[in-house]
């Protein structure tokens, strides 16, 4: 499951989502790496038109949290995404986001222990993960956003089967192709959205080993 991914720039997401929005919502920015409760970049749509906000990594913030709980919802399994109470809600309301994302991280452990991995496109280009949104009405009368990346089965992936520890089940997040970004965003039925959650082309993809403070350097393909 993906915990720990790097966000498009701002340049990056103008260029990917045509005649994008931002409404009356100023987004402030968001770091380079992105983990549990960091904000990131999310592309909803709004009367039809994409709109970029941006929100904090996992659909239940830690601040909504009641003050003994913790969850972890980062990643929402396709399986299970309409049972699931955190959500159930926003997926049956079809609040259907990309998250714009340069690579994300995975552990391998083909050396026989956990070495951080890269994964990203063949070509270096950015590309948008499927995810969902949620809306928060703060004390202050504002409101705050915040989001899950939505996983699916990748036990016979060719690239993706390649991580997380020999045993455990493999999953992969959901990378929606550039022709279907208008359709996942404005899709209202729950039926015809869960037939998008696919798998993405192996050979389109490429993986290499990434240690913390690599800095972003993309390595030579290891595919």
């Amino acid at each position: 499951m993906c915990v720990d991914y790097e966000p498009a720039d701002d340049e990056q997401i103008m260029e990917m989502i045509d005649a994008i929005d931002r409404g009356d919502i100023i987004p402030p920015g968001w770091p380079p790496e992105v983990w549990q409760d960091y904000s990131a970049p999310i592309v909803r749509s709004i009367d039809g038109r994409p709109q970029l906000i941006v929100g904090t990594y996992g659909i239940l913030p830690k601040a909504h949290m009641p003050p003994d709980k913790r969850f972890a919802t980062m990643n929402a399994r396709a399986e299970t995404i309409g049972e699931k109470p955190a959500y159930s809600k926003a997926w049956r309301n079809s609040q259907l986001c990309l998250l714009p994302t340069k690579r994300f991280y995975e552990p391998n452990y083909e050396s026989g222990k956990a070495q951080r991995w890269a994964i990203g496109m063949e070509d270096d280009a950015p590309f948008c993960v499927a995810g969902l949104w949620r809306q928060w009405q703060e004390e202050n009368g504002g409101f705050s956003f915040s989001f899950t990346q939505i996983t699916i089965n990748a036990d016979e992936h060719p690239l993706m089967k390649r991580f997380h520890k020999p045993g455990d089940e493999k999953r992969s997040l959901v990378i929606v192709p550039r022709e279907s970004y208008d359709d996942w965003l404005t899709c209202k039925d729950p039926k015809f959205a869960r037939s998008m959650l696919t798998l993405f082309p192996a050979e389109r993809m490429k993986a290499w080993p990434a240690p913390k403070g690599y800095g972003g350097k993309q390595q030579a393909s290891l595919l």
